[in-house]
C-alpha cells in the first residue's frame, strides 16, 4: 500500500521535495497528496498535479485525515510547526522535517513524545518514525551516519561548517572584502536574510551542534548553555595573520570530550566560534556555501563528510532520503539511538586561542600584556605583529598555550580596560594539535 504523504510548507525546500518525489520517482510507494500553505492562491515556482494533490490552508485536514501516514514538514519555525509536528506524532503519523530550530529547542520531549508512542503497544513495522537529516548541513548525510555507522565505535569529537551564508562570507574576506560589503552581497545574492543575525552571530550553527551532539554522544546539551561567538568581529586583518601562519578562518561547531593526556574520558564542551584553521585541515577544503564535517573516534580515526549545506536540491534530497527510508521501513525507531547520563557537560572549553588586540602603540605594551595573561594563568605561545603604518591604530596577535575559555575571556577583559587598548580584543580558539 502506497505511503500517502502530507506536506506542511511549499517554499524553496518544499517544491524541491514534491518535484523529485512526484516528477523523478514516480513512486507507487509513495505519493504526496496534500499540501498545506498560507495562500492557496500564491504562485508557486514548481507545478502542482492537482489530479494527485490538493493545495489546503488548513493544517488540520492534513493532521485529521487518516489516510495519510507520513508528515513532511518543511515550513520552518518553532510555533505553528511545532504544534503541526507534535500533533502528527501523537496521531500515529511518521514525521520527516528540515526544521533545526525546533529540534534543537525540543529535542528531549520529540524523544519522549516518539517513545510514548511507540511504547503503546505499536509494532515495529507500526512505529511512528521521526526522520530529520535534512536539519543539519542540507544535503550530507551526517545524521543517518551518526545514527548507524558509529554503533561499535566511541566518538571522541564532532566539529563542522554546519553554515553555508557564513562561509561563503568569510571567503570572501579571506580574499580581501570588507564584512559591511560582503554581508550586503550575500544579501543580494539570497544567502543571507534581511537580518542575518541567525547565521552570523552562529545561531544557526549552535541548533545543528546541539542535535549532533545528542546523536554522537546521547546527551542534551541546552542550547541556551552553549558558548556561541558569531563573525561580526572579524575582519581581514585576522585573515592576513591567519595567512602568515599557513590558516585559514572558519565558523566551527564544536562537540568534544575534554581530554588531558588523549584519554578523551573527560567532560563534553559543546560551543560556536570562529576557529583558526591550518590548511590543510579537511575542514579548510570547504569553500564558498559549502559545509563540512569531521568526525574523530575510536576505531576510524578522523573521517570527513563535505557537500552542499543548502540549496533546493540538496535539502530536498535529504528530505526525500528519510522519506524512503520511513516508506520502506528502513528508518530507526529511536531518532537518537544513543542515550547517555554519565557524561558531564562543561561548555567552559579548552583550547590554544588567537588574540587580536588594535591599541595606541606605546612603550611596554607587550610586557603588560604578558602580565595579565600571568594573573589569569594564561601561558603565551607567540606574538606576531606586523608593520605599524598608524600608531595610533595598531595591531598585534597574541596565541596562547591550551587553556579555558573563561581565562581568555577574563584576559580579554582586562586588556580592553588598558589606556593603550583601542577596543575590546578579539579572541577566538585556534586548531593547533592538527
Amino acid at each position: 500500500m502506497a505511503t500517502r504523504i502530507g506536506m506542511i510548507g511549499a517554499g524553496t525546500v518544499g517544491g524541491g521535495v514534491y518535484e523529485i518525489i512526484m516528477n523523478r520517482l514516480k513512486s507507487s510507494s509513495a505519493t504526496i497528496t496534500k499540501i498545506c500553505v498560507r495562500d492557496a492562491n500564491k504562485p508557486r515556482d514548481f507545478q502542482i498535479d492537482p489530479s494527485t494533490t490538493q493545495v489546503v490552508t488548513d493544517v488540520s485536514s492534513i493532521l485529521n485525515d487518516d489516510s495519510i501516514n507520513l508528515v513532511v514538514e518543511v515550513a520552518g519555525g518553532t510555533t505553528f510547526a511545532k504544534d503541526a509536528v507534535f500533533a502528527a506524532l501523537k496521531g500515529g503519523k511518521s514525521v520527516v522535517t528540515a526544521n533545526k530550530a525546533l529540534i534543537a529547542e525540543y529535542l528531549d520531549e520529540i524523544v519522549t513524545l516518539v517513545d510514548e508512542v511507540n511504547n503503546d503497544g505499536r509494532s515495529e513495522k507500526d512505529a511512528v518514525k521521526f526522520g530529520y537529516e535534512a536539519s543539519v548541513c542540507g544535503g550530507i548525510p551526517i545524521i543517518h551516519t551518526l545514527q548507524s555507522t558509529y554503533k561499535g565505535d566511541i566518538i571522541n569529537e564532532v566539529s563542522g561548517i554546519c553554515n553555508g551564508t557564513t562561509n561563503y562570507m568569510l571567503g570572501k574576506m579571506e580574499e580581501g572584502a570588507d564584512y559591511d560589503d560582503v554581508l550586503k552581497e550575500a544579501q543580494d545574492l539570497g544567502f543571507a536574510e534581511a537580518d542575518p543575525t541567525a547565521d552570523v552571530a552562529g545561531h544557526d550553527v549552535r541548533a545543528k551542534i546541539a542535535i549532533l551532539a545528542k546523536l554522537a554522544f546521547g546527551i542534551t546539551v541546552p542550547i541556551d548553555t552553549i558558548p556561541c561567538m558569531g563573525i561580526t568581529e572579524i575582519s581581514v586583518v585576522d585573515f592576513d595573520y591567519a595567512k602568515s601562519m599557513g590558516c585559514t578562518i572558519k565558523l566551527v561547531g564544536t562537540a568534544v570530550r575534554q581530554s588531558e593526556f588523549g584519554e578523551h574520558d573527560g567532560a563534553l564542551s559543546v560551543y560556536v566560534s570562529p576557529k583558526l584553521v591550518p590548511l590543510n585541515h579537511l575542514l579548510a577544503s570547504a569553500t564558498g556555501c559549502g559545509n563540512a564535517v569531521a568526525v574523530d573516534s575510536s576505531n576510524l580515526g578522523t573521517a570527513s563528510f563535505t557537500g552542499p549545506g543548502a540549496g533546493r536540491y540538496a535539502t530536498a534530497n535529504s528530505v526525500v532520503a528519510d522519506t524512503m527510508r520511513v516508506v520502506y521501513n528502513t528508518c530507526p525507531s529511536s531518532p537518537f539511538p544513543m542515550l547517555s547520563n554519565s557524561i558531564d557537560i562543561d561548555n567552559d572549553f579548552v583550547s590554544a586561542f588567537y588574540i587580536r588586540i588594535s591599541f595606541q602603540d606605546g612603550l611596554g605594551i607587550i610586557r603588560s600584556v604578558g602580565e595579565l595573561a600571568e594573573s589569569q594563568g594564561v601561558s603565551i605561545h607567540s606574538i606576531l605583529q606586523q608593520p605599524i603604518t598608524d600608531r595610533m591604530a595598531a595591531d598585534t596577535v597574541v596565541t596562547t598555550e591550551a587553556c579555558k575559555y573563561s581565562q581568555v575571556k577574563a584576559l580579554c577583559d582586562l586588556i580592553e580596560k588598558e589606556d593603550f587598548a583601542n577596543s575590546a580584543p578579539v579572541f577566538f580558539p585556534m586548531i593547533s594539535d592538527y
